[in-house]
């Protein structure tokens, strides 16, 4: 029986994963690590701790299980983080990861001087603080004698693929979000190298999510099993959910959220409010994010309320559908599209002496689904129509979620059977790259199926449009306040 191992890296906990190639999931593990503020807005990893997490959780999954069975590894990775490896290999500081906003200048200095539509030209896209580039320059300015020791640069999930096979590599997808990639080419820029000050040879080896980059080393004692090179997070996660047709589109409640449109073709979006990626497919998508999502949530339930019961929380909530006169702002870690504001905070807005805590809850979740709606209204600017949208991510597991997503953006909501995301959609693009199916669509055809759909009610949708239309003003109107 051929299994696969999928590990997706996220940002407070890693999820392996393992399944056979009919796609059922034999066992998952999850293994938690640290996340370490040093100053406020700093968000920083040891990738060592990485590292063990997947030994560690490698050992459990397959406890029981045959490690000579294990025919492939992929990963599906938090995206933009930085990590330095020295010409030893070490890592020369903790990971600067994606919701860090300390390079907020640089991201400036790229947008203002060098110019958004030059960046555009050279990689699809425009600077955000959280995008690798302007890290590097961060680290080049702050840091010198860090720079200095640089000989590898690599995102995140591609330091565990280097550990497993001694392979420098990365993926078209995760690449799209270091502003280093001409993603319309798929070639490193040389034009954001210069800018940036990065010598070529420090960058990975370029490949498409689902081509395998080598054989996993005998200290790891998988001797049969090989490694593709996996995908960013939400390439992974729509893969997972089956997200892979021209126009079709995932919605992920992570600890970000994004809106994932699917596209056959390379497109920009005129404003560069929406990121244009390539897919794990070997094609392209445009996305949104949120860089507060169902930490949002977290945050409400665990420092706020002090509660652990999330459910009892959300219980008698359907009440309130549409009628909260609470709006909440979830610009915890500053946002990112559209507003790329990284000075954006969180905010209640509309209490009176009757609001009560079920309504702060409601609003906290409502305020999530606003604020990706704003990214489904810029696609909608640029002639895209969503009429569907599949739904992933450990916020998905709330039904009240689902509802008020499929009525504050008016279309179905499909729950996918297998409700892993970025997990299994690695676990299938290693068993293409094991050549266990001809090619992505294929697999996904035959592994990725739905399990219920949450249809919106035409009165709850008229509802929300009203108050979406009034969410809409109040960043806008706050925005000097945050700066």
């Amino acid at each position: 029986m051929n299994t696969y191992i999928g590990i997706d890296l996220g940002t407070s906990s890693m999820k392996l994963l393992l399944a056979t190639a009919d796609g059922t999931i034999l066992r998952s593990v999850t293994k938690e690590y640290s996340l370490h503020y040093p100053q406020s807005g700093w968000s920083e990893q040891n990738p060592n701790d990485w590292l063990k997490a997947t030994r560690d959780g490698i050992n459990e999954l397959l406890n029981g299980y045959s490690r000579y069975e294990v025919k492939g590894i992929s990963f599906g990775g938090q995206m933009h983080g930085l990590v330095l490896l020295d010409d030893h290999d070490d890592v020369i500081r903790p990971a600067i990861l994606w919701n860090d906003g300390r390079a907020q200048k640089q991201a400036d200095y790229l947008n203002d001087v060098i110019g958004k539509e030059k960046l555009s030209q050279y990689t699809a896209n425009v600077a955000f603080a959280g995008f690798t580039a302007p890290k590097i320059l961060w680290v080049k300015e702050n840091e010198p004698e860090n720079f200095e020791k640089i000989a590898k640069i690599m995102l995140p999930k591609d330091y565990l693929a280097y550990k497993l096979t001694g392979v420098h590599s990365t993926d078209y997808s995760d690449a799209s979000g270091t502003l280093l990639l001409d993603t319309q080419n798929k070639c490193w820029s040389k034009a954001m190298c210069k800018i940036c000050s990065v010598d070529k040879k420090w960058l990975p080896k370029l490949f498409e999510s689902y081509e395998r980059i080598g054989q996993v080393r005998e200290e790891y004692d998988l001797p049969n099993a090989i490694v593709t090179a996996g995908a960013g997070d939400n390439a992974a996660a729509a893969i997972g959910t089956g997200t892979v047709k021209n126009g079709a589109c995932n919605i992920s409640l992570g600890t970000s959220g994004t809106v994932f449109i699917a596209q056959d073709t390379f497109s920009v979006d005129k404003n560069n409010s929406l990121h244009s990626f390539a897919h794990a497919n070997g094609k392209y998508h445009l996305m949104g994010c949120v860089l507060s999502a169902a930490s949002c949530s977290k945050w409400w339930m665990e420092e706020i309320l002090r509660t652990q019961g999330f459910a009892d929380e959300q219980e008698g909530l359907e009440t309130y559908l549409g009628n909260n006169e609470v709006f909440f702002l979830p610009y915890l870690m500053g946002e990112r599209s559209p507003h790329n504001d990284v000075n954006a905070r969180g905010c209640f807005i509309g209490m009176r002496p009757d609001t009560t805590r079920k309504k702060m809850t409601l609003a906290v979740m409502e305020g999530v689904a606003f604020a990706l709606r704003d990214c489904i209204e810029v696609a909608k600017s640029s002639g895209l129509t969503i009429t569907a949208t599949n739904v992933c991510g450990g916020g998905a597991k709330s039904d009240i979620w689902k509802k008020i997503i499929a009525n504050v953006f008016g279309v179905p909501v499909s729950v996918p059977s297998v409700e892993e995301g970025p997990a299994y959609g690695s676990a299938i693009l290693a068993m293409v790259g094991a050549k266990e199916y001809t090619n992505v669509s294929e697999a996904v055809n035959a592994l990725v199926s739905t399990k219920s759909v949450v249809e919106p009610n035409e009165q709850l949708m008229e509802k929300y449009e009203k108050r979406y239309r009034k969410f809409q003003k109040l960043y806008p109107a706050l925005k000097g306040l945050f700066s």
